[in-house]
């Protein structure tokens, strides 16, 4: 005589191994960038990681790998989203002062933006550090400093063809005190130093790298 099967119960149904796939490796990857960007790196523990994104450590090794490789991938996020919010304001006609004010103020949006307060510039506050000790993020970082100075260098050049500037402006010069500018306020604004404050320095820096014209 065949037994019937029972159906499977709590006690004897097979346990499942692991976490189901149930994240978004997008969001968790938001979740991860907040936290290095506010933490910094070695801040920054795999618990923490951990609860920030929902995953736990071997969904996170299988998702990004190691501690460092989430670092780096989440640093390209930013760098990627940082350029995404700048690349039209860079490419439209305007007049450079009101390109740079929109820059800057631009700036100011991802530096002064966090739930817990500022949370400044990925590559100022933490990059910036670790690519002390690690070649691949100082090439990230000195690409990224690299590509802000090109980008400002070719808003200048326009601005000079188009005699907005003197003759004797030096648009790659002017670039690096651009760049400066922005690299400053990602610092104060870290500080937790008011926008109010902090525009009144775009402002000043904008006057002197134009010579004062409108």
């Amino acid at each position: 005589m065949v037994q019937k099967s029972k159906p499977p119960t709590a006690a004897t149904e097979p346990k499942r191994r692991g976490r189901p796939r149930a994240y978004e490796p997008d969001i968790a990857l938001g979740k991860a960038l907040d936290l290095f960007r506010t933490q910094g790196f070695a801040a920054t523990s795999l618990d923490d990681l951990s609860e920030a994104t929902g995953m736990n450590r071997p969904s996170l090794y299988g998702a990004f790998g190691d501690k460092r490789e989430l670092y780096i991938k989440s640093y390209q996020r930013y760098r990627e989203e940082a350029r995404a919010s700048m690349v039209e304001i860079f490419r439209q006609e305007m007049p450079v002062r009101r390109r740079l004010e929109r820059i800057f103020a631009s700036a100011l949006n991802i530096y002064l933006s966090g739930e817990t307060g500022p949370r400044g510039c990925f590559t100022v506050v933490t990059a910036a550090s670790e690519a002390v000790g690690d070649p691949d993020i100082r090439a990230m970082v000195l690409d990224g400093l690299s590509e802000l100075d090109k980008a400002f260098a070719s808003c200048f050049r326009r601005a000079k063809e188009k005699g907005e500037l003197p003759d004797s402006a030096d648009p790659a010069v002017l670039a690096q005190l651009a760049s400066a500018t922005v690299h400053s306020i990602a610092i104060r604004s870290r500080a937790r130093v008011s926008r109010k404050e902090l525009e009144a320095i775009v402002k000043g820096a904008i006057d002197l790298m134009l010579g004062g014209k409108s």
